[in-house]
């Protein structure tokens, strides 16, 4: 199982940028999805995250400027990100709780993390 994440880049404060992350291998589904960012010198923080029926929460930090989506056909979680500030600094991360088969026929959730993109906002 391996996580795509594509879409960082250099922006100015109050610019946006649009990340993406593709799920691909042998999955059953995926429960919850989300994106983490880690900052210079600073702990990962979870941003924004989406459960399965669609129910998004953010950090309060982010409120109103970020959105998060995603499209099961695909296999895809979205971040939308605008008016971007230089505190959004940071390499961003997705993250998906796949749902695989065992070779005995079972079912377990397994926390999947994607390669990271980085996202510089500059002054």
């Amino acid at each position: 199982v391996q996580l795509q994440a594509s879409g960082g880049g250099l922006v100015q404060t109050g610019g946006s940028l649009n990340l993406s992350c593709t799920v691909s291998g042998s999955i059953l589904s995926i429960n919850g999805m989300g994106w983490y960012r880690q900052a210079p010198e600073k702990q990962r923080e979870r941003v924004a995250y989406i459960s399965l029926a669609g129910v998004a929460n953010y950090i309060d930090a982010v409120k109103g400027r970020f959105t998060i989506s995603r499209d099961d056909a695909k296999n895809t979680v979205y971040l939308q990100m605008i008016s971007l500030k230089p505190e959004d600094t940071g390499v961003y991360y997705c993250y998906a709780e796949v749902l695989r088969s065992t070779d005995t026929g079972g079912v377990y959730t397994a926390p999947k993390w994607g390669q990271g993109t980085q996202v510089t906002v500059s002054s």
